[in-house]
């Protein structure tokens, strides 16, 4: 009987890769950047590089492209999903209105650089860039096989670029588009992002994921936003040596990882922007498993001003079985929701309870019953109380001034007769 083997294994795989691109409705014939040529399939400079040789005026670099069809899925999410992603909710998202509210303007980018701490001498070797179409998502890669090819590669990528409205990154403000920004001044080049709208989606996944996840990473998000595992993907922390190597040695072979991490953060960037976007568009119907999640949303919305989407966030939240610490946090934040809202009722109901169940909140559950008692209730003896039993779990000066306040009104109300009332000490919310 033959022995079958790993290259046995490995050829099949090929060849099943081979015939369902074959019978798959293929992805629209690539788009060149504009000025360029393309000449070759292959890069004649370096070995174990596959893409398209591009030769403009200013030179030549490498274009690779790999495109997602809509009948495909990513994780969780349908690639055909980017088609009709909910736009008008990322200005809800971002804070800010955008210039344009449609996803085929806007382009999702990732770079990989030649250092992790960025300034003049860190420079963008591989930058990826991913566009929705009409039949799916192209991810195009542009690529320079060593420093002389920047110059032609920064200046394709920005005629690209110009095509579109806004720019969506992962944590790009702080690094991928100030790193590149130095290196279209230094190269004395149009800047293509001072026209385009910046959406980073580092800060809106933290407000949303974090008391959850704790890390926001991009591959933890895939994990357990996306349902994605990645397999033997490379470290970001390694990708830089991983270019030099490629430089002294010649042999690209390594660098294929390298791509493929860089497709798969543009590619989860779009599929976690269709997420988001969901969610915002319609909070109350969000599917959202998770209680921290939950609350994590009816903080945003609770930000917003949209206090009666939070409010009943906040209940399903709190239903949900949330542990202690966001479980005291969440009636705490509902609290002050109704405060504001002038159902002091249901908010003294609240503070009574975290008085009595949170260590966290128990002083400002005190504080917050003091103010209501003295200037709703003119309830002044209760007032005295709350004050005193804040003082006793967090003293202040300011604690101190409000005690001394509440007193000299508990006395002028019982020179004047219109209140008798003893001063107790109980360690109780009333």
């Amino acid at each position: 009987m033959q022995r079958i083997t790993q290259g046995d294994i490995d050829a099949l795989r090929r060849r099943m890769q081979l015939r369902d691109e074959r019978t798959s409705s293929g992805p629209p014939a690539p788009r060149p950047p504009q000025g360029a040529r393309q000449v070759s399939s292959i890069s004649p400079l370096k070995r174990g590089i596959e893409g398209a040789e591009q030769v403009t005026s200013l030179g030549r670099f490498l274009l690779r492209e790999h495109f997602y069809p809509n009948k495909r899925s990513y994780g969780s999410v349908q690639i055909s999903c980017l088609q009709h992603l909910p736009c008008h909710a990322m200005h809800d998202i971002v804070g800010e209105q955008l210039r344009s509210t449609d996803a085929n303007r806007w382009v999702f980018l990732d770079t990989e650089t030649t250092g992790l701490a960025g300034g003049t001498g860190t420079c963008a070797f591989l930058v990826g860039i991913g566009m929705i179409e009409d039949s799916g998502f192209r991810v195009q890669l542009y690529f320079m096989r060593d420093f002389d090819e920047e110059h032609a590669m920064l200046d394709a990528l920005s005629q690209t670029l110009a095509q579109y409205d806004a720019v969506v990154t992962f944590n790009g403000k702080a690094f991928d588009v100030p790193l590149l920004e130095t290196r279209y001044r230094l190269k004395r080049l149009r800047n293509p992002f001072r026209d385009m709208d910046h959406v980073d989606l580092l800060h809106p996944a933290r407000r949303l994921w974090k008391e959850r996840l704790g890390s926001c990473r991009l591959t933890n998000l895939e994990s357990h936003v996306l349902g994605v595992e990645r397999q033997d993907d490379i470290p970001g922390a390694l990708i830089p040596q991983c270019y030099f190597d490629y430089l002294r040695s010649g042999d690209g072979g390594k660098l294929a990882a390298v791509f493929h991490h860089n497709v798969l953060d543009i590619v989860s960037l779009a599929c976690i922007s269709s997420v988001l976007l969901t969610i915002f568009a319609s909070p109350n119907r969000a599917s959202l498993r998770h209680g921290q999640d939950i609350r994590g949303l009816a903080r945003w919305l609770n930000k917003l001003g949209k206090e009666g989407q939070a409010l009943a966030l906040y209940r399903t939240a709190i239903r949900s079985g949330l542990p202690r610490r966001d479980l005291f946090a969440a009636l705490w934040e509902t609290a002050q929701i109704e405060r504001r809202a002038g159902r002091h009722e249901e908010q003294v109901q609240l503070l009574r309870d975290l008085a009595r169940v949170s260590a966290m909140h128990r002083a400002a559950a005190f504080v917050e019953l003091a103010k209501h008692y003295e200037h709703r209730l003119k309830d002044y003896a209760l007032a005295l109380k709350m004050t005193r039993n804040a003082q006793r779990h967090a003293p202040s000066e300011e604690l101190s001034h409000r005690e001394r306040r509440i007193l000299r009104k508990l006395s002028a109300t019982e020179k004047d007769g219109k209140a008798k009332a003893t001063v107790p000490g109980a360690d109780s919310p009333g």
